[in-house]
């Protein structure tokens, strides 16, 4: 017990100090899983909508694909990711291996699935309700699928919150493609996992302790919004 209020305590200084060690981990952490979640939202996003409007032969399997893969393994996609940037890939040239330009492309493809799965159960929800309203309209696909999406723009936030969540807290992929290199990939969930082994528990207990106010912080921001907004919209 002692050691845990030791390592407590210990993190609170390094905070409240703000070690730059621990800051530059905080800040490539959150551009790295911010930057995969923008991503995956400006692709999951029209994706889900689209699987969810447009009727086309397979869509049934692709639904079941975007659902399947929001349990894909990050050690996998790691490995996939890894594979291709590798000198030995195809991508090999470009150099992105060990760079957080890596770790965004594997944070991109574990989120994406989850970003465009929750979209579509999402549009579709909303499709069925204003369905008739927009035929009426004469609305077409293109037009449809905006409307939508802005229409459920706040309840599409739960799915964006659900893609960082996922991100931000994810180890296997990045520590495969990025490696954990000191002042250049290390984010905070492969430092909590390597200072922990070093027994520097007080630095990964910081880095815990912040990763868990961004979670929350994060979920916090969404939930007021949502609830403004139905108060407003309701």
């Amino acid at each position: 017990m002692n050691d845990f209020s030791d390592a407590f305590w210990a993190a609170l200084r390094l905070l409240a100090d703000l070690d730059p060690d621990l800051l530059e981990i905080v800040a490539l952490s959150l551009s790295v899983s911010l930057s995969a979640t923008g991503i995956a939202a400006l692709i999951g996003l029209p994706l889900g909508a689209a699987v969810a409007l447009i009727r086309f032969p397979g869509r049934r399997a692709i639904t079941i694909f975007l659902n399947a893969m929001m349990g894909l393994p990050p050690v996998v996609v790691g490995l996939v990711v890894y594979m291709m940037l590798s000198r030995a890939g195809p991508l090999g040239e470009l150099g992105l291996l060990f760079t957080p330009t890596a770790m965004v492309i594997a944070q991109c493809i574990l989120i994406t699935p989850i970003v465009a799965a929750l979209t579509r159960q999402t549009v579709s929800d909303l499709n069925e309700e204003y369905e008739e309203h927009l035929r009426s309209l004469g609305a077409d696909t293109t037009q449809r699928i905006a409307t939508l999406l802005w229409d459920g723009r706040f309840r599409l936030l739960t799915a964006v919150l659900a893609g960082f969540g996922r991100a931000v807290a994810e180890v296997g992929a990045v520590l495969i493609v990025g490696g954990n290199i000191q002042h250049s990939t290390r984010v905070m969930t492969t430092t909590i996992a390597l200072e922990t082994s070093k027994g520097n528990l007080a630095f990964a207990l910081g880095l815990g302790l912040v990763l868990v106010t961004v979670a929350a912080s994060v979920n916090a921001t969404v939930t007021v919004i949502t609830d403004a907004a139905s108060r407003r919209y309701g």
